[in-house]
């Protein structure tokens, strides 16, 4: 299927007809603002640790909505989250055995899914403020790594925090700490600005998740916490099951941006 010519102008309800249709795609840069939300959907007996989990690393995995178990709505999403996410990956004690646009044969009665805030939120306010966003200017996935930073663990999951990187010229670095910071409930400022080895990234081509990016004379990497840090704790930790979008196939929930904005 091939992606609208404009999907900025797709309100939440259309972009999520195109997935339930089939369609795979990064989300950056679709439906400009509306919030977008990654997913983990977990059974209800490890429910509890992810709660604790997220409110440990609330920079990471900050909670925007929480269903009841079995439920395939939410009351920031009214679509179903089974089959209306452009790409999902299934989890079976920790390794990955689906990439699927569609989840419904997998689903368990027991699951609660949890919406947690993604970064693609603010880059309409970084464009805006003339922070250019390199991956949307490419339409390729927004880099994600892996760091050296370890989460607080919570019952059986820990992992890694995982991070998105956007390439900033360096004299406007100040403005894209200041518009992300107004957006706490989606990670907010960053967490680090320049050399990534301090992360213990190796290879700003080689992310772990998403597209690398070029950075240009004049920028500096600029990282900011990643809500895959969700899945890279159940990689770590290894529930019995789990399913979550894939990484930069986001849930377009029918929030607008602003509501999650601070003055």
């Amino acid at each position: 299927m091939t992606p609208p010519q404009d999907p900025a102008r797709l309100t939440p309800r259309e972009a999520r007809a195109l997935f339930r249709a089939g369609l795979v795609t990064p989300t950056s840069g679709w439906s400009a603002g509306w919030t977008q939300a990654n997913l983990i959907a977990l059974p209800r007996d490890r429910a509890y640790d992810f709660l604790l989990f997220a409110q440990r690393n609330a920079q990471s995995c900050p909670v925007l909505d929480v269903t009841e178990p079995g439920d395939v709505a939410a009351s920031i999403f009214d679509g179903d989250l089974r089959t209306d996410l452009p790409a999902y990956r299934v989890y079976e004690l920790g390794e990955q055995v689906a990439e699927t646009t569609d989840v419904t044969s997998y689903w368990r009665d027991d699951l609660v899914c949890f919406l947690l805030g993604c970064s693609f939120t603010f880059e309409s306010a970084l464009i805006e403020a003339g922070v250019p966003v390199r991956h949307i200017e490419a339409g390729t996935n927004v880099p994600m790594y892996r760091t050296n930073l370890p989460c607080r663990s919570a019952g059986e999951l820990w992992g890694p925090t995982v991070v998105t990187m956007r390439p900033v010229p360096a004299h406007l670095v100040p403005a894209a700490v200041r518009v992300t910071s107004r957006y706490p409930a989606v990670h907010g400022a960053p967490i680090h600005v320049g050399d990534p080895a301090l992360l213990g990234i190796t290879d700003l081509d080689k992310p772990d998740f998403g597209d690398p990016v070029e950075v240009r004379q004049g920028e500096l990497p600029v990282f900011w916490c990643c809500g895959v840090t969700s899945q890279a704790a159940v990689m770590r930790s290894r529930p019995a099951f789990a399913i979550s979008h894939a990484p930069g196939s986001m849930a377009i929930t029918d929030v607008r941006d602003s509501a999650y904005a601070v003055p």
